[in-house]
C-alpha cells in the first residue's frame, strides 16, 4: 500500500497581462512499504525521481531531473517527461491523414520532434490521486501544435511494494471529433543506477530483446530498408554490452551522427500488426545494469519500439537534483518506450492512427531490482 504525500512546489507565472498563471505545480511522493519511492510532477507529468536501495540496501535516486520546477520549463533533455502528441520525429514535420496534409511545427533541424516547441512535456496537467495511483490529465485542442482533432490524455502512475513503476497512457478524441489523428505518448525519464549525480553511465550493462533496429540517415529519420538486423553492428545488444563498449566506433556512420546512441529499436516478439493499438500484451524489451551498485532495471511495454539515447547533448542543460552539480554528456540513459519514428509517413510501419470513439492505451513498466 503506497503512502502519497503532494506538496505545493511553486506557482506558474502570472503573465504581462495579468491573466492566466498562478496555478499550482505539485510535487507527489509515492513511498511503498519498503521504503522506495517515486517523485511525479503535473508539470509535464513527469517522473522527478526514483529512490530504491542498491544490493546493500542503501537508497539513492537513480533518476536524473532539476531541484527546481522552472528548470523543466522548455529543458533540451526534455527530463522525465511525458512526450506527445507524437513522441521522437516526423519527416519535415508534414504527414498526410486521410488525404489531408497536417504541416507540424519544425523544432529538430528539419523535422518536428516530441510533438513541436511546446507538445506536451511543457504544459501543466491536471493531478489527482486515485487510490494508489497519481493521475495526469491534459487536454490538447484541435489544431494544437498543428495536429488535427481535439485529445484528451492522460498519464497513470502506479508503484508497488516490488519496485515496479507502471505507467499507462490513454488518449481519446473528444466526442465531437469526426477525424482521426496521430498519437504516439511515451516518458523521457533517464537512468543512472548508481545515483543521478554519480556521472557517466558508460560502465552500464545494456540488454535488449530486439534483433532488429531502425537505421536513420542523418537527420534520425529511419531509412527506407529500416527496421534492419543488429548482426554484426554495434546496435547489437542482444547479448549484454556496456554502453560504452562501441558507442564511439567511428566506423559505424549511424554512431558519428548520432554522437552516440540515438535509435529506435523494434522489440522481438512484437505482432505483425496494422496498428499499435491492437497489442495488449506486455513484451519484455529491456535490461539496464549497474555492476557497480548492483541495481538493474528492466523494462516491459506494449509499444511496438524502444529508442535509447545515452544523453549525448546533456552539457549545459538546468542544474541537477544536487546542488553544486551539473549533468555532462552520457551522464544518464533514455529509454523510451514508443511507436516507431516517422511511422505518420512509413505505411509499412504499424499505423499511430487513432479514429473517433477508439481509446488509445499503451503500457511502460519499469522494475528495479538489485544482484
Amino acid at each position: 500500500m503506497n503512502e502519497i504525500t503532494q506538496q505545493v512546489w511553486g506557482f506558474t507565472p502570472v503573465s504581462p497581462s495579468g491573466e492566466g498563471g498562478g496555478e499550482p505545480v505539485v510535487l507527489y511522493t509515492m513511498t511503498n512499504a519498503n521504503g522506495a519511492s517515486v517523485q511525479l510532477t503535473n508539470y509535464s507529468a513527469a517522473i522527478v525521481g526514483v529512490t530504491v536501495p542498491d544490493r546493500l540496501g542503501k537508497m539513492a535516486d537513480v533518476v536524473l531531473g532539476y531541484d527546481r520546477w522552472q528548470s523543466y520549463i522548455a529543458d533540451g533533455p526534455a527530463m522525465g517527461k511525458s512526450v506527445g502528441r507524437y513522441a521522437n520525429r516526423i519527416a519535415k514535420g508534414i504527414f498526410t491523414l486521410e488525404g489531408n496534409t497536417c504541416q507540424l511545427a519544425i523544432n529538430n533541424g528539419p523535422n518536428h520532434l516530441h510533438g513541436g516547441p511546446t507538445g506536451f512535456a511543457n504544459r501543466l496537467w491536471e493531478g489527482r490521486v486515485e487510490g494508489d495511483r497519481v493521475v495526469f490529465g491534459y487536454h490538447a485542442a484541435d489544431g494544437e501544435e498543428g495536429y488535427p482533432g481535439g485529445l484528451y490524455v492522460e498519464a497513470c502512475y502506479d508503484w508497488d511494494d516490488d519496485n515496479t513503476l507502471a505507467i499507462t497512457y490513454y488518449a481519446r478524441l473528444d466526442d465531437e471529433a469526426t477525424q482521426p489523428t496521430i498519437v504516439n505518448l511515451t516518458n523521457h525519464v533517464y537512468f543512472n543506477l548508481n545515483g543521478h549525480d554519480s556521472g557517466s553511465v558508460l560502465g552500464h550493462t545494456l540488454t535488449l530483446k530486439a534483433s532488429r533496429y531502425l537505421p536513420t540517415d542523418e537527420t534520425a529519420i529511419p531509412l527506407a530498408e529500416a527496421p534492419a538486423s543488429v548482426e554484426g553492428t554495434p546496435m547489437d545488444f542482444r547479448t549484454p554490452h556496456q554502453l560504452g563498449e562501441r558507442i564511439d566506433d567511428a566506423s559505424c556512420q549511424q554512431l558519428v551522427w548520432g554522437k552516440g546512441y540515438d535509435h529506435c529499436w523494434a522489440i522481438d516478439g512484437y505482432p505483425e500488426v496494422d496498428s499499435v493499438l491492437k497489442n495488449t500484451t506486455l513484451l519484455p524489451a529491456a535490461e539496464l545494469y549497474s555492476e557497480e551498485s548492483g541495481r538493474f532495471v528492466k523494462v516491459a511495454t506494449t509499444q511496438p519500439g524502444i529508442q535509447i539515447y545515452t544523453g549525448n547533448w546533456l552539457s549545459g542543460c538546468p542544474q541537477s537534483k544536487s546542488e553544486g552539480y551539473a549533468y555532462s554528456d552520457r551522464d544518464g540513459v533514455a529509454m523510451e518506450c514508443q511507436a516507431f519514428p516517422n511511422t505518420p509517413n512509413r505505411p509499412d510501419f504499424p499505423s499511430v492512427v487513432l479514429h473517433p470513439g477508439e481509446t488509445y492505451e499503451q503500457h511502460i513498466n519499469y522494475e528495479f531490482g538489485t544482484r
